[in-house]
Parts: C-alpha cells; sequence; structure tokens
C-alpha cells in the first residue's frame, strides 16, 4: 500500500488550492491509495482537494476549527500489521520515543508515529518506532510560500520503504527541505539516503543500534 503524508497546508492564505503552486503536489498524491493529511489544513476544501486523488484522513491540528468525520485529534489504523498513529504536534520530536509515545498514545504501542506541526521533514527509526514528519508542502521551515516536502510510505507485510520527498523548486524560492529515505525489511534498516547520498555500512550499523535501543 502507499501512503502519501502531508501535513501543514495552511490554505487558504496566498493560495486558494494547492495546484496554485504548481502540479508538483496533486503529481504526488495521484500515486497513492491513501493520504495522511497531519493537521493544519486550515479550510474543509483542502481535504477535499486532496481526496480527488484518494481517501483521506486528517490528525486535527491547532488551526483546524471545523468538524468534519475525517478528522480527528489522532489518527490510528493498521496496514499489513503495521501499526500507525497519526496527531498533529509531538513537539519536542526529539525527546526519547518512551516520552513521545507516553505524552500522546499511554498504554498503546505503534510502528510508525506521524507528527506534523514543526514546517520541517523528519524521518527517524528509534526504539523499534518509525518517526516521520513530512514537513510542509507550501510554508518549508516557517518560510514565504514556495514548494516543500510531503512524505511517502510503501508498506507490505514485512516491508517498509519511508521518503521524503521534495518537490522541486519555486522560481525564486529555494526549497529548503532534504529528500531522504529509510528501507526496513523484517523491522531492521537495510538501506537509508540523506540529501540523495546512501549510507554507508557503518551508518546502516549505526542506525541499527539506534533503531533497537529503547532508550533513543
Amino acid at each position: 500500500m502507499r501512503i502519501g503524508l502531508i501535513s501543514d497546508t495552511h490554505l487558504p492564505s496566498l493560495m486558494r488550492h494547492l495546484d496554485e503552486l504548481g502540479p508538483q503536489i496533486g503529481e504526488f498524491l495521484s500515486e497513492v491509495d491513501l493520504i495522511l493529511h497531519g493537521g493544519d489544513v486550515v479550510a474543509r476544501a483542502v481535504i477535499d482537494w486532496c481526496e480527488q486523488y484518494a481517501p483521506t484522513l486528517v490528525s486535527r491540528g491547532n488551526n483546524d476549527i471545523f468538524d468534519d468525520p475525517r478528522a480527528a485529534d489522532i489518527q490510528r489504523l493498521t496496514v499489513d500489521g503495521w501499526r500507525i498513529a497519526m496527531t498533529h504536534e509531538l513537539r519536542p520530536e526529539g525527546r526519547p520515543m518512551a516520552q513521545l509515545l507516553d505524552a500522546t498514545l499511554p498504554n498503546e504501542e505503534v510502528d510508525i508515529l506521524i507528527g506534523g506541526d514543526t514546517h520541517l521533514e523528519r524521518l527517524e527509526y528509534r526504539a523499534g518506532v518509525v518517526l516521520i514528519n513530512s514537513g510542509s508542502p507550501t510554508l518549508p521551515h516557517h518560510k514565504d510560500t514556495r514548494l516543500g516536502t510531503v512524505a511517502l510510505l510503501e508498506i507490505a507485510p514485512d516491508r517498509l520503504h519511508a521518503e521524503i520527498v521534495s518537490l522541486g523548486h519555486t522560481e525564486g524560492h529555494a526549497n529548503p527541505g532534504t529528500p531522504q529515505h529509510i528501507e526496513i525489511e523484517a523491522r531492521r534498516i537495510v538501506a537509508a539516503s540523506y540529501d540523495g547520498t546512501p549510507a554507508g555500512p557503518d551508518e546502516i550499523s549505526a542506525l541499527i543500534a539506534r533503531s533497537q535501543d529503547p532508550s533513543a
């Protein structure tokens, strides 16, 4: 299953629709089976726009002052045995995974934890949990309106591909996002890259150790 992750669209603002930045966001979403929006949608019309491509679920952000059956404070689902939870705010994301889970999902276990809010892309595998924040496709790193980042999850029963996707550059406005990915097989990292550079054997060993460290 291919799941598209998007967050912090904050529309309407200078734009009313996501395709006003170009076709890139729509092209990305047209290739997924499900869309998970990490919140700060702002207008319900953004969910409707996303649903022209795939069913969409939203974790309600602090700027989402509307009622919609597709939105909830926490979204939970299981795909091919991978337990997924999504909530808007996980700040600070760098604290130990046990603290993150205790603060957001007490007494629950997840395999993939999705956040938003920061407008900063993040992809980690630590303490047995994949942590992913897709950043923002419209206001990356809290800069002015421009193309930013989204994320992709490709899930199979014993395999996960997680990727931060840069949408390219808006003329005159560089995209500050960094593409990166991890590949997990049998709950073990087998490949990774950062800004197009593949991780070497020593880096993979360090990533594996972090993924298995309960204190990470």
